[in-house]
């Protein structure tokens, strides 16, 4: 998208209690929200596990993933990001929204993940592409204990990480491609033969 200097971006929520209403975001390289579309198949393959979940955005960025959960029915979210215009511009968003169940965490994604965990039952994962993050934060996510059981976890990636190997106790349960853009949801779940309610179809 085409940015001025110092300008304010913008995102818009899709559906849910803050439908319509728009976030804005700093002009930082590296921070592109998810688009309209993705976000609306991804919730609609989220939307029966979604309401009452702990949800972890990661790499929050505009906040687009994690307020938008909020916005539909997750009872609480914790968005961690490491650039601090970032950061304010999120609090900024949450407390315009009064959204008192959402808490930001100014870390890097991987530092923020070797503390000690609490699970979340859904984890959004969309970071910088190019810099290789997905593999090392999906295997501290699993490693560390940030999991719930079970869990769905949200890959948004650049096309050549297409091929990009999940943790063994992961199960890939939806992918899509949105130009140069990959995005998959998968599934985590200790107890492979206990079914949990699954998603909806794209």
């Amino acid at each position: 998208m085409n940015r001025r200097g110092g300008s304010a971006n913008q995102v818009r929520v899709i559906a849910g209690q803050w439908r319509g209403r728009r976030l804005e975001f700093p002009d930082l390289p590296g921070l592109r929200p998810t688009p309209d579309r993705v976000r609306e198949t991804l919730f609609n393959w989220l939307a029966p596990v979604l309401p009452g979940a702990r949800c972890l955005d990661l790499f929050a960025g505009s906040g687009a993933l994690g307020i938008e959960a909020l916005s539909r029915g997750a009872t609480a979210v914790v968005l961690v990001e490491r650039e601090p215009l970032a950061v304010r511009a999120l609090r900024e968003n949450l407390a315009r929204l009064n959204a008192a169940n959402a808490r930001v965490e100014i870390s890097d994604a991987l530092a923020w993940l070797r503390q000690p965990a609490t699970p979340f039952e859904i984890v959004f994962l969309d970071p910088p592409f190019g810099q290789g993050l997905l593999k090392p934060v999906c295997a501290l996510l699993e490693q560390h204990g940030w999991l719930a059981d079970p869990a769905w976890i949200y890959l948004e990636a650049e096309m050549e990480l297409e091929r990009l190997t999940l943790p063994a106790e992961w199960m890939l349960y939806r992918e899509k491609i949105a130009g140069a853009v990959a995005y998959r949801l998968a599934r985590r779940e200790m107890a492979t033969l206990t079914r949990g309610p699954s998603p909806a179809c794209g």
